[in-house]
């Protein structure tokens, strides 16, 4: 008989909703969501309700206490991260975090040192690297077939009103390079490799915003690639890919391009060759969210094998600090006008 792992969620907004169908659907492969919480008292009520979830509360504390838990995804604001994965962690319960993993590079090494001093898994749910499109992107690029990759354009430029759902962007310290650009510098990671540096330049196109809304960003890579990665909420043009991510990707022998509409074309050796990277609906997705919906599936299906064969995820704390200091090197680059070097972790 397959073993259960008990499964708690905090913080129930808008981006849950994807969490908690996620953890239904993983019933079969031994998830079971046995409470969530929230602040406000009447999205935990509703959350509650709407996915059969049998108990539900308003304090974290009260929840960890009270339930028998083996796995707490937290799914609230950034400023929130620290606070609650030190509790979840200081009582040994695995814990995954909701991306980005925090607002400041020193919180996220203490979330992470917070782990290491537990001995408990900890993961970021870092989900573009597990929609389906760049999955088989990056499974072409490990066949050889394009060679060795030496230069890419990663781009998710959309004119998508984010605002209408998440109106605290407007007041962000820090925006689009943390909400939005580090899915892309992740992706770039996986695809292209660790950086050595950094340069990025900056822009505020929204008067209404406070902070940067579109970002422009080179990396060197340690195999001497060079990548560009490109992230805005500003973009007028149409058609608008949203919410797609674009790439091109040459090596010595080929190059791949995703275009709008999930297109792959790959060349290799002057001959192209296209394939449809769409994936049928699930029950719970709908067009043109259901990439970015199925992907959560995918990465808490990730999380939950990892977990149970005691291995951490392939976006664990650890690797998660990677993707984070290029987004430290990124605002540090736009802040001087110079490359910077990704910071290294002291976890000690």
């Amino acid at each position: 008989m397959r073993s259960v792992t008990n499964v708690a969620l905090i913080g129930c907004g808008f981006f849950s909703a994807n969490h908690l169908h996620a953890w239904n659907d993983l019933t079969d492969e031994g998830a079971r969501l046995v409470a969530v919480c929230d602040v406000d008292a009447a999205k935990a009520t509703a959350a509650a309700a709407r996915f059969a979830v049998p108990r539900w509360y308003d304090d974290a504390g009260q929840m960890l206490a009270a339930e028998d838990i083996g796995l707490v995804d937290i799914v609230t604001r950034m400023d929130t991260h620290r606070a609650l994965a030190e509790m979840t962690l200081g009582r040994r319960i695995p814990t995954v975090v909701q991306k980005p993993f925090a607002p400041t590079w020193e919180d996220c090494l203490a979330i992470v040192r917070a782990a290491r001093a537990a001995g408990t898994f900890l993961a970021v749910h870092e989900n573009f690297r597990f929609q389906a499109p760049m999955l088989r992107v990056a499974e072409v690029i490990r066949s050889g077939v394009i060679g060795e990759p030496s230069w890419a354009r990663v781009s998710f430029r959309t004119g998508y009103d984010i605002y209408a759902g998440q109106p605290y962007f407007y007041d962000e310290d820090r925006f689009v390079i943390l909400d939005l650009g580090v899915h892309v510098l992740d992706l770039v990671r996986v695809l292209m490799g660790e950086a050595i540096r950094v340069s990025c330049e900056t822009q505020k196109r929204n008067p209404r915003v406070r902070a940067e809304d579109t970002a422009t960003i080179m990396i060197r890579h340690v195999s001497g690639a060079v990548s560009v990665v490109e992230a805005t909420y500003e973009t007028r043009k149409l058609p608008d890919p949203f919410p797609e991510t674009v790439l091109e990707i040459e090596g010595d022998r080929g190059a791949i391009v995703v275009k709008p509409g999930l297109i792959m074309e790959v060349t290799v050796d002057g001959k192209t060759e296209s394939e449809h990277l769409g994936t049928a609906l699930l029950p719970w997705t709908s067009e043109p969210w259901h990439v970015a919906q199925e992907s959560v599936l995918t990465t808490c299906r990730h999380m939950l094998e990892r977990l149970r064969s005691g291995r951490d995820a392939d976006t664990s704390g650890a690797d998660n600090l990677k993707t984070f200091a290029l987004a430290e090197a990124a605002y540090e680059s736009a802040a001087t006008g110079r490359a910077v070097a990704p910071p290294a972790a002291d976890l000690d």
